[in-house]
Order: C-alpha cells, then sequence, then structure tokens
C-alpha cells in the first residue's frame, strides 16, 4: 500500500469528488468527452474500485435502454446482476481476474435484461487511473452482438461519426486525450488524424495495436501506408482523394499485413476538417477490426460453395482439390493441397495441389525430413502449425527449405485410419502469418466434409462394381434355378400325367369290359339264336357307355374344356327344386337346412352342372358324417374388394356365393391342398372315382368363378362356389315338353356330314338317313368344301370341330357361308374347342352339340335346326 502525506491525501479525494460531479452531472463545467460518453449510443458504465464490492457509478442513458432497468436500479450494484445461471463461469472469472488486476479486457458474455431475456454482450474494460496513476475506476462499454452483423455497422458509424467529432476538438481538449484513447481502446477501435498537407499521421495507442504496431514505437504516414495490402493501397489512396478533393466522408473496407505478417480486415471511417476559408486540414476519423467478420462471412460462403461441389463431383480426386482450391482461396493461402502419407518412408505423395499466382506446385513425393522434424507430431496425430518457419524450433534448421517452396508458415492436419496415419490436408503461406482458432475449426469442417464426400463416392464406386458383380451371379443362379424350376415342372407334370392316365385308364377299362362284354354275348345269343335274351346284355352296355360319357364329361369340367350351355340363373330357385332329392340322398340320419340371402342375384351359369355340382358337395359331405348331422345349404351376395377377392383369387366384384357345409369329420391342410386333383380321393376303393370335387373345380373356373374350401379336423367342412354376378333378369323356364317320337325330314332335304371318325361318320349317316333325309358323308374338311362349292343342294353342315388336314370344322363352317350365306350348321365335338368360339359366339344358325350324343338327340336337334326362321 503506497503512503500518501494528507495534503495529497486532500488532493486526491478532491480529484475524486470532481471526477464524481461530472460523471453524475453536477459540475457546470462538464467536458465535451463526458457529454459524449452521455449522449453515445453505445451502452457504457463507470465503476469504482475504491468502493465496497466495485459498484457502478455511472450507467449512460444507452445503458438503461440496452438492459431495461431504470438508473437507479444500477447505480450502487456490481455488473454481476447482469450475468443470469447460463452465464459462462470461465468467462466470469475471466472478467474477475482481469478487474482484480486492472487489466483492460474484451470479452464476449451471455447476459439478462430486466425482463428475462438473454442477449451477447461485447464488453469493452478499461481501468483508469488518476493523476498519480492510482486506480480510480473501470469504464466499461457493452455492445449487443447477438444480431452482430447489423449490429455492428451501425456501432461502426455511431463510433465513426463520435470519433470524428472527438478528433476534430482534439487541440481544444489536449487535456483529454488519454480520456479519449481509453475509450477508444474499450470501443475496440483506434483514432487517427492525418494533416493534409504535411502528410504527418496523428493516432492513439490503440489504433497502434490494431495496425500490430509497437504501442511505444511512433507510427508514421509512411509507415501506416506500408501496412496497407498491397492490392488495396490504390482503392484507399482514391478514397483519400475523393475526400480531400470532394469532402466525401471517408469509409473504406481494406486489409492490412501486420510486421508478424498476419492479414487483417479494417473498416475505416473519417471526416474531413476544414479552416475558417474552407480549406482541407485533416483527415480525422476511426478504424475497427472486422477481419472476424469478413472472415466468418467468406468461411460461411466457401461452406455454401464446398457444398455444391461435392454434390455434383463424382471422382475423389476432383473434391480434394477443388476442396482444397476453396481453402487456398478463402484463407488466402499461397498452396493447398492433399496427399497420401507413407508412414514408414516419412514421405508424402501429392498428385495435385492448388497454387496461387506465382507459387509453383509440389506435385510428386516429398520426405518430410526435408523440412523438419514435425513429422514426429503428424505421427502422433497432432495437427502442425508453424506461424514462421524461421523461429519455430521444429523447423528453424530448414526454415531457409520451406520458404524455398513458398511455405514460411505452415498448416498440416493428419488424416488416420484405424489410429494410422495414411493422408495429409496442408496449408502453406509464403510469409510468416497466424493459424487463428476460427481458420481451423474452419479447416476441420472443410477436412471432414471432404473426407465423408470422397468415401462415400470411393463406396459407392466400389458398391456399383460389386452390384455389377452380384447382379451377373443372380443372373447365372436365376437361370440355374429356371432350369431346375422347368425340370421341376416338367416332372410335377409327367406325375399329374401319369395319375390321371392311370386313373382314366382304370375307370375305362371296367366300361369298355362292360361294353365289350355285353356285344360279345350279344354276338353269342344271336348266333345261337336266343335272341331274347339279348336285352339285358344291350341295357348293360348302354349303361356302361352312358357312365363313360359322365366320365368324359367330368374330365372335360376339370380341365374346363365341356360344352356349357349358360343362362340366367336364379339359385335360390335352383336349389329349391333339388331340396327333395338332397333330403332323399342324405338319409334319414342327416338334417338337411337351407339359409338363403334376401335379394340373391342371378348369375350367368349352366343351371344343369350347378345341379349336377350342388349333388356331388351333397353326397361328399354325407359320406363324412358316417355317423349323422347336420348338412346346410346357403347363397349369399358377396362384394368381394381387392383384398378379399385375392384371397379368392378373383377379381374384385359382385359375385353370388353358394356353400355346402356339414358338421362332419373335417379335412386336413394337407388333404385339402390336394382335393381339386384329378382322381384324388380319401375314400375306399369302390366309393369314389376323385373326379367330383375337381370337376366342380373346373367348371366354377370356366364359369368365371371359384371354389374354395375351409375345414378343420373335427370342425366339419364348407365348401363355396363364388360366380359373377349377372346384371339381367332370368326368365321363367318353359315346362320342358314330354317325350315324343324324333321328328323325320321332309321331302328333298340335304345333310352334309363331316368327320374323321368313319364309325362316327357312318352312325350319323344312318340316324339321318332312316329319318328320311338325303345324307352326304366327307371324312374331312377339304372334301366337305368340294361338296359344298358344286351346284348340289345342301340345307345343313354337320361338322366335327376337331377335323385333320389344317382346316377345322369352324374354319369349313366359315368357308361354306362365304358361298352359301344362309346354310344352317350344327357343330359335334368332344370338348368345346376356342376353334368354334373363334369370335367369342356362334353365329345365328349355328349350334353346337356334344359327343357322345344319343341318336335320337341327333335326330331331334337336326329337325330344330331346320325348323328355325
Amino acid at each position: 500500500m503506497t503512503n500518501h502525506t494528507d495534503a495529497e491525501t486532500e488532493l486526491r479525494t478532491r480529484d475524486a469528488e470532481r471526477i464524481s460531479d461530472e460523471l453524475v452531472g453536477l459540475d457546470s463545467g462538464t467536458s465535451p468527452f463526458v457529454a459524449a460518453v452521455r449522449a453515445t449510443r453505445m451502452a457504457m458504465v463507470i465503476t469504482n474500485p475504491r468502493q465496497d464490492d466495485n459498484p457502478i457509478v455511472f450507467a449512460n442513458d444507452s445503458f438503461c435502454a440496452l438492459t431495461g432497468y431504470d438508473r437507479a436500479e444500477v447505480l450502487g450494484r456490481n455488473c454481476r446482476f447482469l450475468q443470469g445461471p447460463d452465464a459462462d463461469p470461465t468467462t466470469v472469472e475471466e472478467i474477475r481476474r482481469a478487474v482484480h488486476g486492472a487489466r483492460p479486457l474484451r470479452v464476449d458474455i451471455l447476459n439478462r435484461k430486466k425482463d428475462g431475456s438473454r442477449f451477447w454482450n461485447r464488453l469493452f474494460l478499461a481501468p483508469v487511473p488518476d493523476a498519480d496513476g492510482e486506480l480510480a475506476y473501470f469504464f466499461a462499454s457493452l455492445v449487443d452482438v447477438t444480431e452482430e452483423q447489423e449490429r455492428l455497422a451501425a456501432l461502426a458509424q455511431d463510433n465513426a461519426v463520435l470519433a470524428a467529432q472527438l478528433t476534430a476538438k482534439a487541440h481544444l481538449e489536449r487535456e483529454r486525450d488519454r480520456e479519449l484513447a481509453l475509450a477508444m481502446q474499450a470501443g475496440g477501435m483506434g483514432a487517427w488524424s492525418v494533416d493534409v498537407r504535411t502528410r504527418s499521421l496523428t493516432d492513439t495507442e490503440g489504433y497502434r495495436l490494431l495496425m500490430g504496431w509497437a504501442i511505444d514505437e511512433p507510427m508514421s504516414y509512411e509507415d501506416r501506408q506500408s501496412l496497407i495490402h498491397p492490392d488495396d493501397r490504390e482503392a484507399v489512396k482514391a478514397q483519400s482523394q475523393a475526400t480531400i478533393s470532394e469532402g466525401a466522408d471517408y469509409s473504406i473496407n481494406h486489409r492490412i499485413v501486420t510486421p508478424d505478417g498476419e492479414t487483417r480486415w479494417m473498416a475505416a471511417r473519417g471526416v474531413l476538417i476544414e479552416d475558417a476559408t474552407g480549406a482541407p486540414l485533416r483527415i480525422a476519423g476511426v478504424t475497427t477490426d472486422i477481419t472476424q467478420q469478413v472472415r466468418s462471412e467468406r468461411m460461411r460462403s466457401a461452406l455454401i460453395e464446398l457444398s455444391d461441389a461435392l454434390r455434383d463431383l463424382e471422382d475423389p480426386d476432383d473434391i480434394s482439390f477443388t476442396a482444397a482450391e476453396i481453402l487456398g482461396k478463402t484463407l488466402e493461402v499461397s498452396r493447398a493441397g492433399y496427399g497420401l502419407v507413407d508412414r514408414t518412408a516419412e514421405t508424402i505423395t501429392i498428385a495435385r495441389d492448388w497454387n496461387a499466382p506465382g507459387i509453383n506446385s509440389l506435385a510428386g513425393v516429398l520426405n518430410f525430413r526435408n523440412f523438419g522434424s514435425y513429422i514426429e507430431d503428424l505421427k502422433s496425430g497432432q495437427t502442425v502449425l508453424i506461424t514462421d518457419a524461421r523461429t519455430d524450433p521444429r523447423t528453424a534448421d530448414a526454415g531457409a527449405a520451406l520458404e524455398g517452396i513458398s511455405a514460411r508458415a505452415v498448416m498440416n492436419m493428419p488424416l488416420t485410419e484405424q489410429g494410422g496415419l495414411v493422408a495429409l490436408l496442408y496449408l502453406n503461406h509464403r510469409n510468416a502469418r497466424a493459424w487463428p482458432d476460427d481458420e481451423m475449426a474452419f479447416i476441420r469442417d472443410v477436412a471432414e466434409r471432404t473426407r465423408a464426400a470422397t468415401e462415400r463416392r470411393r463406396a459407392e464406386r466400389d458398391l456399383a462394381l460389386l452390384a455389377a458383380s452380384l447382379e451377373q451371379k443372380v443372373e447365372e443362379r436365376t437361370s440355374a434355378l429356371m432350369e431346375a424350376e422347368s425340370a421341376l415342372r416338367q416332372s410335377q407334370k409327367m406325375e399329374a400325367v401319369g395319375q390321371l392316365t392311370g386313373g382314366i385308364a382304370h375307370d375305362f377299362n371296367n366300361l369298355l369290359t362292360g361294353i365289350t362284354g355285353s356285344l360279345d354275348m350279344i354276338g353269342k345269343r344271336l348266333a345261337e339264336g336266343r335272341i331274347s335274351e339279348t336285352d339285358r346284355f344291350i341295357t348293360a352296355a348302354q349303361g356302361a357307355a352312358r357312365r363313360a360319357a359322365a366320365l368324359t364329361h367330368r374330365l372335360l369340367a376339370f380341365s374346363r374344356r365341356q360344352t356349357l350351355e349358360p343362362k340366367p340363373t336364379d339359385i335360390r330357385k335352383l336349389v329349391a327344386g333339388m331340396e327333395e332329392l338332397i333330403v332323399r340322398t342324405m338319409g334319414p340320419s342327416v338334417r338337411v337346412e337351407s339359409v338363403h340371402g334376401t335379394g340373391i342375384w342371378p348369375t350367368f351359369v349352366d343351371p344343369g352342372q350347378l345341379e349336377n355340382a350342388l349333388l356331388n358337395l351333397c353326397i361328399n359331405a354325407r359320406d363324412a358324417m358316417p355317423d349323422g348331422g347336420v348338412l346346410t345349404v346357403e347363397s349369399a351376395n358377396r362384394w368381394l374388394d381387392r383384398r378379399a377377392a385375392a384371397e379368392r383369387d378373383l377379381e374384385p366384384g359382385q359375385y353370388v356365393s353358394l356353400c355346402v357345409s356339414d358338421t362332419g369329420v373335417g379335412m386336413p391342410a394337407e388333404v385339402i391342398a390336394r382335393a381339386f386333383e384329378p382322381f384324388y380321393t380319401t375314400k375306399p376303393i369302390g366309393q369314389g372315382t376323385g373326379l367330383g370335387l375337381s370337376m366342380i373345380y373346373g367348371f366354377a373356373k370356366q364359369s368365371g368363378g371359384q371354389v374354395r374350401i375351409y375345414s378343420e379336423p373335427g370342425e366339419g367342412t364348407m365348401v363355396c362356389i363364388y360366380l359373377p354376378r349377372h346384371l339381367g333378369e332370368v326368365e321363367n323356364a318353359a315346362d320342358e315338353p314330354a317325350h315324343v317320337e324324333t321328328p323325320r325330314a321332309e321331302d328333298g332335304q340335304t345333310v352334309l356330314v363331316i368327320d374323321d371318325e368313319p364309325t362316327v361318320r357312318m352312325l350319323a349317316a344312318e340316324v339321318l338317313a332312316e329319318l328320311g333325309y338325303t345324307v352326304i358323308e366327307a371324312e374331312d374338311g377339304k372334301s366337305g368344301l368340294a361338296v359344298l362349292n358344286t351346284n348340289r343342294s345342301v340345307d345343313l353342315l354337320v361338322t366335327d370341330v376337331g377335323l385333320p388336314g389344317g382346316m377345322n370344322g369352324r374354319q369349313v363352317a366359315d368357308a361354306a357361308r362365304i358361298a352359301r350365306p344362309g346354310l344352317k350348321i350344327l357343330f359335334i365335338t368332344g370338348y368345346a374347342e376356342n376353334a368354334v368360339l373363334s369370335h367369342g359366339h356362334l353365329d345365328p344358325g349355328m349350334q353346337i352339340m356334344t359327343k357322345p350324343f344319343a341318336t335320337d338327340e341327333l335326330g331331334r336337334r337336326v329337325k330344330i335346326i331346320l325348323d328355325e326362321g
């Protein structure tokens, strides 16, 4: 503690009172500086460290406006009241140490206003000594930098005007120069004045500090000009000339290069001061360091440019070079590049680098040891920052070599994989330069984005190669699988054909045995003259033939090739007409129930085949209930959406369902899976052909519908036939005529019979001849057309559909009608060939008849066709 005499103590007390009076406005002789402090838009406070807890003794209006506090709420309090719980403890400690050590400080801290809202405060703190050099006050200015870019422009303009005004009055207030310098330093600004006649410079310590000049060394006008970046000197000179000659405000942003080689951005603002006659005297102004602002904006723009480039580039080498170019131009260095490192050989291989104008490329292989010992730092994963190769201990001995490659300043950022050094991102500058933290953060961001992009491109390229290889393998595997699948299908087809052939052979051999045996017995009885005993053998042969015809119909139904005669059908009436037959068939131990919905839609179906299918289902249900049970026949309207239709292998739409359910033994899944196979049956030998369900399946599919089985062992079975709705009315069926004798021909009626089977042709001709028709026979389509192309009268063509020689029955009929448009035609066929319905329907005057047929039925159909029209 310094000892003072009473006189000195009294002097210090009066001095403190005078300063206090000035600050609170009691001194009528308040200086222009104090007035400026009160009036400035920069928030300012003064604290008194001589009082307990260093309280605020002055706060200007701008401070109150910024924080929302009245002056009365502020005075006497320590500045800590602005700090909230979210203030950085490190920053708070930094402020505490600066106050304790009476040191100037510039720091950003998160503060709170009176209303609780947060704002970032850029605090400029400066100690103010009294006349004896003892600490008297702390002078602090506050800047809201939450929206730094907008507020910085306004702040710079206000400070420029304030500084210009203060400079213009400097010759009147020399005693205030030191206080002015301290205020400017606290605001992060430097004041200067240039005499336009002598080109002499007057500046403050703060200005020299901004320019990187030693504070205790004077700076001349020429010194200042030498610090201006060579590329900006002409622009600065032009601005000065415009201010002197035209009186324009001095306003320019330019770069400087400090004596240490650091490039900084400055914003200089000033005004022209004239004498009484209007002649220019000096330009007075202030300069603010805007390096951080400019760098931030340039780096932000560079990252946007990099993102665009990374999106468009495909080659990893192009990506690396583009990133280096963006880094070099943004940071204004001499060189930027990327190289692969051989850790063992301690070399770097550079394929391509970016170089500023006048700088040579380093492409090739370089040995790290030729340029210093910093390879050891790189191996340990540390980023190497060398501000000046001449003074850095790692490069002092190799400084000349580095300067020889324009790398006096070096930044080497190692890139590692699995903990090992593999590559290097490097920046070089031909002059000494610092590597600020914000630049390093920017470089790391670029490095990480670039490495991610290059690795992604390499991975995509490798993936594409892998995909091509996999695609080839998939094609090869698919081809092999298709061949195997084709072989499997062929095997399954042959197995099914074998099963089908075996079943058909078994049933037909039984039927043929009955037919041939009966014919043999008839022949023997006729030879013995025992004609009366032939009737029962004739009846047996006819019965076997009818069963054979029924078997073929079932086979055709399964294959969906039977000849159907569909018509609008009311299923509910059809079931009602069969109820008595179903009840008799079920027997007394089975109760029959019918359940039908209201308003059942009509369907377009062959009613005889539907009756046959329904009866088959009822018989199967009876056989599944050997001890009796309940059989239910139900019909309902069904509107199937896409999901429900897909489950039933149908197209979405409206359907009518006819279901038969029982309370019998049920069916396991493996039986359901094979239930529709021909000749597959679970019944004992002799109790079923195995064609019932397959016939129903084929009939439903041929009618545009589907059949499904729902069953579980012990829970009974339900089989449902789904048939499409018919959008039309059901015609009332006329009473079927009673059996009458086969009608005979009228005089002169001629029938042409074409069939490649001699027996069928002979039988048809014989039947028709007995009925009085003139019959012409032909064995194929060609010979039949030869008859039709003559003048011979033909009233009816009876032709088989399946004819040899390349011309089927439908083609013969179409050709015949060209010469004879009104010719009537009866097709006879073993199955409904597509050729018959090649136009989707039978033309007028055409009918179809299915083999085998009764002779009487042939005669009736011929008479019906000839009588039409």
